[in-house]
């Protein structure tokens, strides 16, 4: 691969992969998923499945944090809104992903506080300015953004912000990757591991999908041309006949990743079993926060919740799953659309729903 970062579009390097692509390509149907919202957005973007011979589908897992948080998550984070002196923070993709019966963006309008940040550390300069509030952080992310949500909760404990809080729905990879491949509804021949999520967990996390699954990983980059190589490494194990993990992501992607960054995760959250959307709950794939830290563990505030429902029509679960295509769900394009989205996966900019919508022709 190449090692400047103006040579990640060339489109001469970019001719001979697709031409060794070509060579490899199996003729029988090859399933590669990637699983990274970004890796989503950037295929779509630069037009990459219309690239590629047709026997090697790309199809799109559950790499969204905002996709896949459960629609209760949002309907408490809305009954949470409605208390008194109570500010609700949260990155922007969150506002518009409806619940039940409305979005935060929706009650923002009606009478509640609810602010977009770029960093859970704007949340805790909230929390400084207005000590007679509540300033409930929604944690919504994978291993990527929960090292800075730990560490603002150290923060807050350290600076005596106990007005700070956090409603934790942090969660991890590997776990609905096993998952995935255990329920056996789509059949996989090569997975593109999260480049983002690698860098904190490293690569041998996904040891165990070519060795207890027998399938081949790759760990790569975002630009075209990372991709691109990816696939031919994917195609590579299978001419082989191996099954391995390829990091082509050296320069962000350590074999052990961040150890300290995962330290300050492990010091505030521990495992526990957590609800996906579209997967249901699977063990030990969420982190919630640790007893000694409960005083800022914004899931013990007592709130009358609605029950929650699913949109009618919405096909997001298998969308995540991997066993739709955005456009073959019946509201894409008509009843939900990026303007009015019915499900999560139309608002998020990492949704294979939102990619298809805004590259797909």
């Amino acid at each position: 691969m190449p090692c400047k970062k103006t040579s990640f579009r060339d489109s001469g390097l970019a001719g001979e992969l697709l031409a060794r692509i070509e060579r490899d390509a199996p003729s029988e149907t090859i399933q590669i998923m990637e699983v990274c919202g970004t890796h989503t957005m950037a295929i779509f973007r630069h037009g990459i499945k219309r690239l590629l011979p047709p026997s090697i589908r790309l199809i799109s897992g559950p790499g969204c944090p905002v996709c896949v948080t459960p629609i209760s998550y949002v309907d408490r984070a809305i009954a949470l809104s409605s208390l008194p002196d109570t500010v609700i923070v949260t990155f922007g993709d969150l506002l518009r992903v409806p619940g039940s019966y409305s979005s935060l963006e929706q009650e923002n309008a009606k009478r509640a506080d609810v602010r977009s940040v770029y960093s859970p550390l704007d949340a805790l300069e909230l929390a400084r300015c207005f000590p007679e509030k509540k300033v409930i952080f929604l944690g919504v992310g994978f291993e990527t953004t929960t090292p800075t949500v730990a560490a603002a909760i150290l923060s807050a404990r350290s600076q005596n912000l106990k007005n700070f809080k956090v409603l934790a729905a942090n969660k991890v990879i590997p776990p609905p990757m096993r998952a995935l491949i255990s329920g056996g509804e789509v059949r996989l021949d090569g997975l593109l591991c999260p480049g983002h999520v690698s860098a904190i967990i490293g690569s041998d996390a996904y040891a165990f999908l070519a060795e207890e699954f027998g399938i081949p990983c790759v760990v790569a980059g975002f630009e075209p041309l990372e991709i691109l190589g990816a696939i031919s490494f994917l195609l590579s194990q299978k001419k082989e006949g191996v099954a391995r993990i390829d990091n082509l992501y050296r320069r962000f992607v350590k074999a052990d990743g961040n150890p300290k960054a995962r330290a300050v995760v492990s010091e505030v959250f521990e495992p526990a079993d957590a609800e996906w959307r579209g997967l249901g709950f699977i063990p030990g794939s969420g982190l919630e926060i640790r007893p000694e830290f409960e005083e800022f563990d914004a899931s013990l505030i007592e709130v009358e919740v609605p029950k929650s429902r699913e949109p009618f029509g919405c096909r997001c679960g298998e969308v995540l799953r991997g066993m739709l295509e955005p456009r073959e769900c019946p509201l894409f394009g008509k009843a939900c659309t990026e303007e009015r989205p019915v499900g999560a996966c139309m608002v998020s900019s990492e949704g294979s729903c939102a990619a298809a919508f805004r590259y797909g022709n």
